[in-house]
């Protein structure tokens, strides 16, 4: 069943294997200057500056003197300032927002005492950053004045730590509710997890340590930047020791959120209504015991259409399912899962996500990397 079809799948040309995602603007990063280890702060910047990253992001602890390091950072970088401020009222740092006209800013709800409100004569782009235990209905007061959420997928303010999965589900959930908002992600990006988040069609993402501990063994900043905007779609230097924190399951749509049949044979109708209604440009047919039969996208309905043009009554599912779609373990790690990509000649759109007993768990919907890096 582990076979590579070229159904559902968009044919390019080819000149060499190309993964999801090989777009020209991937995912902005914004680099915590808090979490350097090494240079100074102007230092630091010329070296980010260098390196073309997209924000620089600045913890606010509920302390006026970061107005002190974003002015000497002014003096030497016109790369936009991403503020994260972290205060029981904001109210006070409006004024030096305007002054040093900081181009981003997010308040922590959490630490709020009362409901934000924010000053209409602000030009700086707004958002509202969340821990993982907070309802995300808390946007909604404020979705006409908010241009972006940021997910704190650690501790907030505290760099080094682990990302927290439960936040790959809280992202998905939040792009349905506010479509019209970006997402920033903060705490544990790594390379793997940049990855995962481009493909969750993510619009930026903050590194701390990762990008700027020296401490840490892992290359120039040039090095760790490219792994951050790029890392996942090689595979060439991956060793089986390499496991990696997370398995699809950890990040893909799971059974509530994908367009699921019982087959064999649902009818044509049924499985039309089901692509339209989750707007995936895919379904899936399963069993009594939940065993994948096949995958129907789009472009399978459009070859059944084609083969029976003279006659558009005789279209049935058997003509449009694709029986042997390429598929991912919900225990592969993101290297292994790229080494199943790279096995297809085609750039793969979506992946029936299946258990060590061929039960549908979930999908991966790779066309979110496009639409996040464009």
């Amino acid at each position: 069943m582990d076979a590579c079809i070229p159904d559902g799948r968009v044919t390019l040309p080819a000149q060499g294997l190309t993964l999801p995602g090989g777009s020209a603007n991937p995912m902005k990063i914004s680099a915590s200057i808090y979490s350097r280890n090494g240079q100074g702060l102007e230092d630091t910047v010329r070296a980010l500056d260098a390196h073309q990253v997209d924000f620089i992001h600045v913890d606010c602890h509920n302390d006026h003197e970061v107005f002190q390091d974003i002015a000497r950072m002014r003096k030497v970088s016109t790369t936009p300032i991403d503020l994260h401020l972290i205060t029981p009222d904001p109210s006070p740092f409006f004024e030096p927002i305007r002054q040093h006209q900081v181009n981003l800013v997010c308040v922590q709800q959490e630490n709020l005492e009362h409901a934000l409100s924010v000053p209409d004569d602000l030009v700086s782009r707004f958002g509202l950053a969340v821990t993982a235990d907070t309802p995300l209905a808390v946007f909604e007061p404020l979705r006409n004045r908010l241009r972006f959420a940021l997910f704190m997928a650690t501790t907030p303010g505290r760099s080094g730590g682990r990302f927290d999965r439960v936040n790959f589900r809280r992202i998905r959930r939040f792009k349905r509710m506010f479509p019209e908002l970006r997402i920033h992600v903060d705490g544990g990006v790594d390379e793997e997890v940049s990855f995962i988040l481009r493909n969750m069609g993510v619009y930026a993402a903050v590194s701390g340590s990762f990008l700027l501990d020296e401490r840490l063994d892992m290359g120039p900043l040039g090095a760790r930047l490219m792994r951050l905007m790029h890392g996942g779609h090689t595979t060439g230097q991956t060793t089986e020791d390499e496991s990696g924190h997370f398995r699809v399951r950890d990040f893909m749509m799971e059974r509530d959120e994908i367009p699921v049949l019982s087959g064999p044979d649902p009818g044509l109708p049924a499985v039309l209504q089901s692509i339209e209604a989750h707007n995936m440009g895919f379904t899936l047919l399963e069993d009594p015991e939940q065993r994948l039969l096949g995958l129907i996208s789009n472009a399978d309905v459009r070859r059944g259409l084609l083969k029976h043009l003279d006659d558009l009554n005789r279209v049935a599912v058997r003509d449009v399912i694709n029986r042997q779609p390429l598929f991912a373990r919900e225990d592969d790690t993101v290297h292994a899962l790229l080494r199943r990509i790279k096995s297809c000649p085609f750039p793969v759109n979506y992946l029936p996500v299946l258990d060590q007993e061929n039960r549908v768990t979930g999908a991966l919907q790779f066309h979110n990397l496009i639409k996040g890096e464009s």
